[in-house]
């Protein structure tokens, strides 16, 4: 900013301290004391900031504008697709479970069902195989009943005519068919 070399110059008059902290600024910011203060003007001027307010109330204003419009923002968005998005998965989850638990439920019944039927094909088969065992002599049984049969074929033949023995033959063959 170029300051013009006017005839109309004002002079300000200020403390000696406050001159002190005028030159530290001009030496930290590289600039006139004139040119210091014109620009210091000219910032109160762009901003309407009051230079007594410290804690730069507008700035502050402006934050809690930002800060609002920044949850209203997020508000409207939480209506449109948050709580969307959050109601279509929860009843997709409910979903899910429904299936789940008609699937086990299935799965369950399907199990039982197979395990009763073995249980009864084993109680069958036991039944049978213990018919089987009760109809079957053992080997022991077997040799007594035949030894039974022989001698009593035996003792009989030698007194007997051919006819009676023919006869007796028979019987010996029907009594060793029922072994």
């Amino acid at each position: 900013m170029k300051i013009a070399k006017d005839l109309n110059v004002k002079t300000i008059r200020f403390p000696i301290a406050l001159d002190d902290k005028i030159s530290k600024l001009t030496k930290k910011f590289g600039r006139g004391k004139l040119q210091l203060f014109s620009q210091m003007v000219e910032y109160f001027h762009r901003t309407g900031k009051d230079p007594a307010d410290i804690n730069d109330e507008v700035l502050k204003n402006t934050l809690v504008k930002n800060h609002d419009t920044y949850i209203r923002f997020i508000r409207a968005q939480e209506e449109k697709m948050l709580i969307p998005i959050k109601t279509e998965v929860d009843r997709m989850v409910a979903s899910q479970f429904k299936i789940i638990d008609s699937f086990n439920n299935q799965v369950l019944k399907a199990n039982r069902d197979i395990l009763a039927g073995q249980a009864q094909q084993a109680a069958e088969t036991n039944r049978v195989l213990k018919t089987i065992a009760d109809k079957l002599d053992d080997k022991e049984s077997l040799k007594l009943k035949f030894l039974y049969i022989l001698n009593y074929y035996s003792k009989t033949s030698f007194n007997a005519s051919s006819k009676d023995r023919e006869i007796l033959l028979q019987e010996t063959r029907q009594h060793i068919n029922k072994l």
